[in-house]
């Protein structure tokens, strides 16, 4: 499916409001957390998230509480975008013309248990974009992985920033090292941490008890936050948007002490300690920044 971007093509970033006013980025973004209420959510994310990493990474939480509120901008380098130099916010009603926004709905059971959750867009790109860079290490047996950033808007997460992190890979697991790097992009550019995306080379499409324990690290901050895991050689189901069930999923994973592959006993009520995401929609009218610091 083609991506239409909303606006004039100015040479830089660029968002349409719903008035037809042009913003550059820093514009943009800055407008969005006007709302002292939604900067106090972010900063909360914030530091929940520096104090869960530094339990995992104890040079990643030393580098970051040490600097931060002090810490200089650090810029790093697009090294993709989609499908050019427009940001574009979806509205309500698309111009005649305009692609359509996708709900995913296929292969999705409705959780009963879990909380009503604010709605997330992905780019339509993402999936391809992504596999794309991917590919040198799926053709290796070895797992790639990625983290979404977003911004917040009227009650919906925009997915505009996939960062894709040096890593330790095998043919199971994928270990981001540097995570300050990471962060520093957040930062920099007001994101929502909303999830993480990884290939299973070689396996099926499903959640590993390591990928549980990530899910939570991230769905503890965010719980729109969603796992998604591209298996490109599993006929059946080549993708999935997961998140852990709230409240089952989540409390069994978060008295778990046991690391590495293990198994979790399933919820008493006979829930799945992890769903299928019912939230997700993919919007061809957003673009999508990619930094890949691996190189």
């Amino acid at each position: 499916m083609k991506s239409v971007a909303c606006g004039e093509d100015g040479g830089g970033l660029e968002a349409k409001t719903s008035c037809g006013h042009i913003l550059t980025s820093r514009e943009s973004n800055e407008g969005l957390f006007r709302n002292q209420i939604e900067r106090d959510k972010l900063f909360e994310i914030t530091k929940r998230f520096l104090a869960f990493a530094a339990t995992f990474s104890l040079s990643f939480g030393n580098i970051i509480m040490n600097k931060l509120g002090l810490m200089q901008p650090n810029f790093f380098k697009v090294t993709h975008s989609y499908p050019s130099s427009i940001i574009s916010c979806i509205h309500n009603a698309p111009p005649h013309g305009a692609a359509e926004v996708s709900r995913i709905t296929s292969l999705v059971n409705e959780s009963t248990t879990s909380r009503v959750l604010k709605d997330v867009h992905l780019s339509t790109q993402l999936l391809d974009g992504f596999l794309d860079l991917a590919e040198d290490n799926t053709s290796k047996d070895l797992e790639t992985c990625g983290v979404l950033g977003a911004f917040l808007k009227e009650g919906t997460y925009y997915v505009t920033t996939l960062i894709i992190p040096k890593q330790d890979s095998t043919s199971s697991t994928c270990q981001a090292v540097n995570e300050e790097e990471i962060f520093a992009i957040q930062n920099e550019q007001s994101l929502f941490p909303v999830g993480w995306i990884h290939t299973h080379p070689s396996q099926s499409c499903f959640m590993s008890s390591v990928d549980l324990h990530t899910q939570y690290s991230y769905q503890v901050m965010v719980p729109e936050a969603v796992a998604i895991v591209m298996a490109p050689t599993d006929t059946s189901r080549s993708y999935g948007y997961f998140r852990l069930s709230d409240p089952d999923g989540m409390k069994i994973v978060r008295e778990c002490q046991e690391t590495g592959f293990h198994t979790h006993s399933e919820p008493l009520n006979g829930a799945s300690i992890y769903e299928d995401c019912s939230n997700i929609y993919l919007n061809p009218n957003l673009r999508l920044e990619i930094f890949d610091l691996r190189h």
